[in-house]
């Protein structure tokens, strides 16, 4: 049996935890609560962090994207700038298209001379607007044109044409070359020449007749330029290389004659000369004829006369009434009849010692053989018939 004590000490109800336990109960309250703000901020630097890079991934395609746009509008602003060429055209220059020229030779030269800036730019445009088909030639450009410009002339064919002066030939032949060419008429070059507007220097006074008198060699005939500029040109050429011959007052006052003589004198020895190893030979024939009152008989003249260059001259040839007939005419014919080359001109000037008075083709290389006296004409007359020569 129990005593009240006993039962007091064992009650049948729970008894409240102590209370150490609940300040145990509080602590883990606690943790939990500083955990989940733990988490809350870790999640909140995750999501900052994520901001950041995107932000910095954003920055930098920015970047990027911005310097690849700098660089195409500073590659536009550069290629038109090249294509339209700001500012006028520069001086004129010919370039000139080579057989079998590439295109690339093409470009470079046009770049070096200058009518385009840039090779690289206009091999772009060609890429799209496609490249012309260039012909071989001669063609006048601007300096600074257009791409545009260019390839138009380009395409357009030449624009240059060539003039050839051989030694030997007339006035007429040459005008016959110019009169061809586009933007020339017929005759217009041969009225030009005779107008009186351009004189060569040695032009005896009062004389506008330039036959003879036109610098050998080629000429490259651009648009636009004018007979008058054209017959210039050519006087002026003649008159340098006259000069640089030794032709003067003086030098032709040595030989008895004045310059203009000495270029008639020349251009018969052109034509009567063949090759240049008979032309001083010949000029003695043609002065000791002279000297002594002969007339020339030169067949040149005669055909000249004709408006023939070359070929046989019949007995009724020789009797055609013309001051350049040198068969009924003493003396030289009254201008020259032909461009004399400078191995003409050097041999009127210096024509070497001798008394020769006769010259006859001998052989088909062109050889001569000069003589004295008639008789001996005869003779070589009948060893060139021997040998096939007329």
């Amino acid at each position: 049996m129990s005593g009240p004590d006993d039962t007091e000490d064992e009650l049948p109800w729970p008894q409240p935890p102590p209370a150490h336990d609940t300040d145990d109960t509080d602590g883990a309250d606690d943790t939990a609560e500083a955990g989940g703000e733990e988490g809350t901020e870790t999640r909140t630097e995750r999501r900052a962090a994520r901001s950041a890079r995107v932000r910095h991934r954003r920055r930098v395609v920015a970047t990027v994207g911005g310097a690849l746009l700098v660089l195409v509008l500073a590659f536009a602003l550069w290629y038109e700038l090249e294509s339209h060429a700001l500012g006028p055209p520069g001086p004129q220059v010919v370039v000139t298209v080579h057989e079998g020229e590439s295109t690339d030779a093409i470009i470079s030269s046009l770049s070096q001379q200058h009518v385009i800036g840039s090779s690289l730019a206009f091999r772009i445009s060609d890429f799209f607007h496609g490249a012309p088909s260039v012909l071989p030639g001669s063609y006048a450009l601007h300096q600074n044109q257009t791409f545009s410009e260019v390839r138009a002339i380009l395409g357009a064919g030449p624009n240059i044409y060539p003039v050839d002066v051989r030694p030997g030939y007339a006035l007429s032949e040459v005008a016959a070359q110019v009169d061809s060419l586009p933007g020339h008429a017929p005759g217009g070059f041969a009225a030009a020449a005779g107008s009186g507007a351009v004189h060569s220097v040695f032009s005896p006074p009062g004389s506008n007749n330039l036959e003879g008198m036109l610098g050998t060699g080629s000429y490259l005939i651009l648009p636009g330029e004018t007979d008058v500029t054209i017959v210039r040109a050519m006087v002026q050429r003649f008159d340098q290389d006259a000069q640089a011959a030794g032709l003067s007052t003086a030098s032709a006052a040595s030989l008895g004659l004045t310059p203009y003589q000495v270029i008639t004198a020349a251009s018969v020895v052109e034509k009567e000369g063949y090759i240049p190893v008979n032309m001083p030979d010949v000029a003695r024939v043609i002065y000791n004829r002279l000297a002594q009152d002969m007339p020339l008989q030169m067949d040149s003249t005669v055909l000249y006369a004709l408006g023939q260059d070359g070929g046989p001259v019949t007995s009724q040839d020789l009797k055609i009434q013309s001051p350049y007939n040198t068969y009924l005419n003493k003396g030289l014919p009254p201008t020259p009849i032909c461009m004399p080359s400078k191995d003409a001109m050097d041999a009127a000037l210096h024509p070497p010692p001798g008394g020769w008075l006769y010259f006859v083709l001998v052989d088909k290389d062109g050889t001569m053989a000069f003589s004295d006296t008639y008789a001996q004409q005869q003779a070589n007359e009948q060893l060139a018939k021997s040998r096939g020569l007329p």
